[in-house]
């Protein structure tokens, strides 16, 4: 080691350079240059030497072989990897030997100029080495990475260097801190380290930190290494204005460091005291151009993750200068507005929170709430979602101050629901839903029990301010009263002086006790008795001079007369006054003032507190309003496409229904229907909603808690339509098939049914619906129990409670819920002998409540038909004497008018000579009863039997197969493999013919037995048809009706029946006076069209025809069956569907939202609404239409929204161009125009609106079309991007200008050529029209977009003289306007196949 004072200073100075190449040329002698490039095979033996002279002289060995280590560097990628390893090992230890000499040298009082010199060449030499090679190893791996090498296929050696640098990195790090922390300023002359050694140091930390693996966890302690050389830089060697530069820079262009960053600015707080570097970098990204942060999307990512996450760390020091940032809340940029935001939320919640703020910071806090609500309404939804996000946390952690709890915030998040934004609206629901659990008001908020607090506070508080309002005078200060009455009672004192009347006054005063006329005096004064006052107080002075109050009240010099009785009475107001010599105070009455003042503040300080009481109360029921108005919007949203707001939207009816809202009830019922989403996720959310809801009751034991659920569930059931009732009890099956309902539950249920344990009639009537429910899940529940159910459901009180016997069927039904039998295989069915009393008790309740008035008895029997043709053996046996015993008691009530009786075995309607004397409930209920029969018969033949042939035949091909192969075993082994698949083809094809047989005896009974003449049905079919048929005879609405729905059974059965009686059906479907009978009819029609396709084809117009029916009902009946029918390709989809799209202008909403769903489920279909929208637009702008211009649009609006693709939209271009030809009037010319509006117009379709420009180009004069066409065009030239497309643009614009002036010109031209002379009216315009609908009669229908020819309107139809129907409506008139003739009735066409998925291309 050389000795120190041995050292000679070299006569160069080592430069560090800006880039590698500078050290090898020199600026003059003085300067240090490398003089050699060594080649890589002598490298290793010039370090062998660099190592054996660092043995000797140390550190300082550099100066002589430096060019080693610059050659090293230079072929670094050539050098082998053990060469790189030895090099940095030794650049370690000398530069690690540097510090350690350095630590002796720089601690000497003197240090020698020369010395200074060599160390300070030495220490930028060897730094330079060490820290280029650390950035040569750090760069070496993303080199072969960038190349695309395999990493798997690295050497050894490779794989170890790279090990051995993940470790090395943090020691080489370490050390060149430890180097920094010493004073190296004394080592340069001007004691000031030149920047360009300060950046050496740094610019390693900075390279390192570029890694994109820097921030994962396993780096972690070399992060820490970086950062703290940096930190040290920082504080030691004035690298504030470089720092600030590069980590702006490397925020711009490195997404990683971000987060990076954050942890070292809050080290370098903590740690180093370096607060002012969040300035320098605020105050950088401040000074950013925002229309450059707009453009530069990376830069605004990193800005803007760097400040939400420095702002987490240390909200303090970067709320002292937020100033700096203010200015982009203003710019265009986004991400950086979401930024600055998200920073004052966290400076709200970790430093402007809590009530004792000072002024300063409560201003600032309502500044930056301002702010925040101010951006809930910002251009940007990204930018209003997280300002709902940011006010969801002040609020959950309690930050938000009750002030703009109540005035502004929640009324936001209420506004945001109808944002068009999913995410905006999907944020809003999760604040308001925060605002409930985190809500300082109350854990219910019912309005109805708030009102009622509320008025009772209210009236309390009314009751309060009138008592005080009586003692409001004494409340006063005296002492301001003093001086409100003093000049009043100073001129009364000088009157009573003046008139010498004082004297007589005094001598009346009677002798009394000194405090009641001190008393007495007060209230003189109060009474503003002031001359009474004055008198008595100088009759007091003369009596009681010796006494209390009166003691000592003498005169001074210096006042007179008149002063000396304002002080007397003040001292008596206002208690003892100080004089100018030293006076004791009156005792007395400071005490009365003590107690007078506290009796006062008491009812004070209970008002102050009432008030408040009252503010808070009606602060809770503003609150509580406003989230029952949110829940109407937000039940709303259940149904919308986007699956997150729906999945909020449960939630939120979730939590309302935990603080006892009763409107919630309603939301929870909306959300039913959803479980049967297709979409797992809202389906789950559903259960999991009605899991929280009714499964988890709290306290109690487990019967209380089971008590719980079923009074919740009850709650939900009450009033519950029948589709909600089978959405609960599609959950409730779900709950029991995972055994989630207790044992408890059940054991309940059966105690209520069986009335054991007390409860109402309707807790009784949802006991047996929740166990039909549960028994959906689990049949035992029913089937061990059915023997309770038939005795105590069906006991003879039954005729009292129809509903509850239904439940009861509908219950016992469910024992058949589990019987699925494998694919293949064959169950038996379950069946119950006839003599069974389930049957027994069934067949007494519809006969005993057959002649009853009990409105439920047809539904009940309804359902008790079902149940015996699905659990009876031979049920048609059980029917028919239901049938015969119902049929019997009809005959006993007819009349004796034909004076004939019904013979045993005779027609029920042979007895019926004269209609008017039957009893018209007997009848309803009779063709209702024979109207089930048929159609359970039907049911139960296609069903049943069905299944019972086939299973029968499977069993019986096993068994005859198993004889067979037992017989003939040797046989079947000689049997080759091509005879064995014959065999088996065989037995396929005899199966099939199998089938075939057993479906065509089943058609072949239901057309030529069920309704035959020796039938028992087909003795009802003339008494269901003379119903019909006589609507003014039989004028009982709920008749008419039932004889409608049993001819619709009936006409199930038969094809034949049906064939022969659709006319009548229709023609009551179409001129029934009764809603229902329509309602109902429809709904039969749709059942008809897919049992018999080709018999209702016909009749397919009078279908669509009740879509316009004048009852609501109706016309939503009429829109969910023909849905039905659409999209199961039931129905042929033509131009009619239009009637379709006339919904969507529907008054009721139900019915608007109905045809949506029905387009929207259309358009999954392929191009379905693409090829519709033709023949819609077509009938729908045709002026017989009765649609009007806005309404035609509302509906456009919404049709071509489905119109997405490119192809689709430049085809309508095309084909609206060519409609503008056969268009009549001017109204299809602006609907046209219009329709072209609504799509999104492309360069193709540019094309195809010139090519087609001869079409339309004649109506441009039109002012309307001609804004249509300037809005297209106006729109796509906003969208082009290609100059070449805008020039195109502007030349057919000039092109439409020119069309539409020409026009112009040839109108203002001739203004009176189409107007006849001498005339005021126009017949040129309506030859016209003449002219174009007899040109439209000739017109073959070649174009899907000619308007159809308009159906004949009924009323001018030609009219048979033959009368089939006569409606009571129309008695009055004339009986043959309410026939169907011959002539009306549609001829069939084209059979509709059942297969025809694939109508619409």
């Amino acid at each position: 080691m050389v000795a120190p004072s041995s050292v000679v200073a070299p006569t160069w100075e080592f430069h560090l350079p800006l880039s590698a190449a500078d050290l090898l040329r020199s600026d003059g002698p003085s300067q240090y240059a490398v003089q050699e490039v060594l080649p890589v095979k002598e490298l290793r033996g010039q370090l062998s030497g660099f190592q054996a002279e660092f043995r000797t002289q140390g550190s300082l060995a550099i100066l002589q072989h430096f060019d080693t280590i610059y050659s090293i560097l230079h072929h670094f990628s050539s050098v082998e990897a053990a060469v790189k390893e030895d090099t940095l090992e030794l650049m370690l230890k000398v530069v690690s030997n540097h510090s350690s000499t350095l630590t002796t040298i720089l601690d000497s009082a003197d240090l020698v100029p020369s010395l200074r010199a060599v160390h300070c060449n030495a220490l930028k030499m060897n730094c330079y080495g060490l820290v280029r090679l650390a950035e040569a190893f750090e760069t070496e791996p993303s080199k072969s990475n960038l190349v695309g090498l395999d990493p798997k296929r690295k050497s050894k050696k490779s794989q170890g260097t790279s090990f051995l640098w993940e470790e090395e990195r943090q020691h080489v790090l370490q050390l060149l801190t430890q180097l920094l922390q010493l004073d190296l300023h004394r080592l340069w002359t001007s004691s000031i380290v030149e920047e360009e050694f300060v950046s050496l140091m740094t610019g390693c930390c900075y390279h390192i930190l570029e890694n994109p693996g820097i921030g994962h966890q396993k780096h972690r302690p070399t992060r820490e290494a970086a950062i703290h050389l940096l930190g040290v830089a920082l504080r030691r060697y004035d690298h504030m204005l470089s720092a600030t530069l590069k980590v702006t820079q490397m925020l711009q262009h490195f997404e990683h460091v971000a987060p990076v960053f954050v942890e070292a600015v809050s080290l370098w707080i903590k740690e180093y005291g370096m607060r002012s570097i969040v300035g320098e970098l605020l105050r950088e990204i401040g000074q950013k151009c925002p229309q450059e942060l707009a453009r530069d999307t990376s830069a605004t990512k990193g800005y803007a993750s760097f400040l939400t996450e420095l702002a987490e760390q240390v909200p303090a020091v970067v709320l002292a200068n937020m100033s700096v940032l203010l200015h982009h809340l203003d710019g265009e940029s986004y991400g950086i507005r979401n930024a600055i935001l998200a920073a004052m939320a966290e400076m709200l919640l970790q430093v402007l929170n809590g009530e004792q703020l000072e002024d300063a910071a409560r201003s600032t806090r309502d500044q930056f709430l301002d702010t925040l609500q101010a951006h809930t309404c910002d251009v940007h939804g990204l930018v209003r979602s997280r300002m709902l996000q940011l006010f969801t946390r002040i609020v959950q952690q309690k930050a938000l101050p009750l002030t703009r709890f109540q005035q502004s915030v929640v009324c936001l998040a209420v506004s945001r629901l109808q944002d068009k934004s999913v995410t905006v609206v999907k944020n809003a629901i999760q604040l308001l839903a925060a605002f409930l659990s985190n809500n300082p008001f109350s854990c219910k908020l019912s309005c109805t029990d708030l009102t009622e607090l509320l008025q009772k506070e209210r009236k309390k508080l009314q009751e309060m301010r009138d008592k005080f309002r009586i003692t409001a005078a004494v409340t006063i200060p005296p002492e301001e009263e003093w001086e409100a009455m003093q000049p009043e009672l100073q001129a009364t004192v000088k009157n009573c002086l003046g008139s010498q009347l004082q004297g007589e006054e005094a001598g009346d005063l009677e002798v009394g006790d000194p405090a009641q006329v001190s008393d007495r005096i007060i209230q003189l004064l109060r009474k503003s008795s002031y001359k009474d006052a004055v008198l008595l107080v100088q009759g007091a002075i003369h009596c009681f001079q010796e006494t209390e109050p009166f003691v000592n009240c003498t005169r001074t010099e210096e006042e007179d007369e008149e002063d000396f009785l304002l002080r007397l009475l003040r001292t008596l107001y206002t208690g003892p006054q100080p004089r100018g010599d030293a006076q004791e105070p009156i005792v007395g009455a400071e005490n009365t003032e003590g107690e007078e003042h506290g009796a006062e503040g008491q009812p004070s300080s209970e008002l102050a507190k009432q008030e408040m009481l009252v503010q808070y109360l009606q602060d809770a029921y503003n609150f509580s309003a406003k989230i029952t108005d949110a829940m109407s919007l937000i039940s709303r949203m259940m149904y919308e496409s986007s699956i997150s707001v729906v999945q909020e939207a449960i939630e939120f009816f979730v939590i309302v229904s935990q603080f006892g809202i009763p409107q919630a009830v309603l939301g929870v019922r909306r959300m039913l229907p959803l479980i049967w989403s297709k979409e797992p996720g809202i389906r789950e959310a559903v259960l999991n909603a009605y899991r929280r809801l009714y499964l988890k009751p709290s306290g109690g034991s487990e019967r209380a808690r089971a008590h719980s659920l079923l009074q919740s569930l009850s709650l939900l059931m009450v009033d519950a339509s029948l589709a909600t009732i089978q959405c609960l009890g599609e959950i409730i099956s779900e709950f029991v098939q995972k055994d989630e309902i207790k044992p408890a539950v059940v054991q309940l249920l059966w105690e209520q049914f069986t009335e054991k344990s007390e409860c109402s009639a309707l807790e009784r009537h949802a006991a047996i619906m929740l166990l039909g429910m549960m028994a959906r899940g689990k049949p035992e529940i029913v089937g061990s129990n059915l023997d309770i159910l038939v005795t105590v459901g069906l006991d003879d009180r039954v005729h009292e409670n129809y509903r509850l016997a239904q439940e009861v069927c509908n219950a016992i039904s469910k024992i058949t819920s589990g019987q699925k039998p494998a694919l293949g295989k064959s169950g038996t069915p379950i069946r119950l002998p006839q003599s069974h009393l389930l049957f027994e008790r069934l067949s007494k309740a519809v006969i005993m409540g057959f002649v009853g008035s009990s409105p439920h008895w047809i539904p009940f029997t309804e359902t008790a038909i079902t149940l015996i043709y699905q659990l009876a053996e031979e049920p048609e046996e059980v029917c028919t004497r239901i049938l015969q015993h119902c049929s019997q008691q009809t005959l006993e009530k007819l009349g004796e008018v034909e004076g004939t009786e019904a013979e045993p075995g005779s027609s029920p309607t042979g007895g019926a000579g004269d209609s008017s004397h039957v009893d018209a409930l007997l009848l309803t209920h009779l063709v209702s009863l024979a109207g089930d029969v048929a159609l359970q018969q039907l049911v139960h033949l296609e069903l049943a039997v069905s299944a019972e042939l086939r299973r029968r035949r499977i069993l019986g091909e096993e068994q005859e197969m198993k004889e067979r192969t037992g017989s003939n075993v040797k046989d079947v082994r000689i049997k080759s493999t091509g005879n064995e698949t014959t065999m088996e083809m065989e037995l396929g094809l005899v199966g099939a013919s199998a089938e075939d047989t057993e479906a065509e005896l089943i058609r072949s009974i239901c057309e030529t037995e069920l309704l035959e003449g020796k039938q028992l049905l087909s003795t009802f079919v003339p008494l269901v048809l003379k119903i019909c048929n006589n609507p003014g005879h039989y004028s009982d609405p709920a008749l008419s009706a039932a004889a409608a729905l049993a001819l619709g059974k009936f006409c199930m059965v038969s094809a034949e029946f049906c064939d022969a009686h659709l006319r009548l059906l229709f023609t009551m479907m179409e001129k029934s006076a009764l809603p229902s009978v329509r309602a109902n009819l429809m709904i039969v029609a749709g059942d008809l069209a897919i049992r018999f396709p080709n018999q209702v084809e016909p009749w397919t117009p009078h279908l669509y025809a009740r879509l316009r029916d004048p009852c609501h009902q109706v016309r939503r009946t009429a829109a969910l069956v023909m849905t039905h029918l659409i999209l199961k390709d039931m129905v042929k989809v033509k131009g009619q569907v239009s009637e379709m799209a006339a919904l969507l202008i529907d008054p009721e909403e139900e019915i608007v939202a109905l045809a949506r769903n029905f387009f929207a489920e259309l358009s999954g279909k392929d191009n379905a609404v693409y090829n519709l929208l033709p023949d819609i637009i077509s009938r729908l702008s045709d002026p017989d239409s009765g649609i009007e211009e806005q309404p035609f649009r509302t509906i456009m609006r919404q049709l071509f929204s489905y119109v997405t693709k490119d192809r689709q939209t430049e085809s309508l271009v095309e084909k609206l161009c060519q409609r503008f030809r056969t268009a009549r009037t001017e109204r299809q010319h602006r609907d046209l125009g219009f329709c072209l509006t609504l799509l999104p117009l492309t360069d193709r379709g540019l094309r195809k609106m010139q090519d087609n420009f001869e079409c339309f180009g004649d109506k441009l004069q039109d002012a309307a079309v001609y804004s249509c066409f300037q809005t297209a065009l106006g729109r796509l030239r906003r969208l082009s991007t290609k100059p070449e497309m805008k020039t195109l643009v502007e030349e057919f614009e000039q092109k439409l200008q020119k069309c539409h002036n020409r026009g112009l010109d040839s109108i203002a031209e001739s203004p009176t050529e189409s107007r006849c002379p001498g005339s005021n009216s126009r017949p040129a315009p309506q030859t016209a029209k003449r002219t174009a609908t007899s040109s439209r009669r000739q017109r073959k229908p070649d174009s899907s977009f000619i308007t159809p020819q308009p159906r004949v309107s009924r009323a001018h139809r030609k009219i048979s003289k033959q009368v089939y129907v006569v409606f009571s409506s129309d008695e009055g008139n004339s009986p043959e306007e309410a026939e169907l003739s011959e002539d009306e009735t549609p001829s069939k066409t084209t059979p509709i196949s059942r297969a025809s998925s694939r109508r619409v291309q």
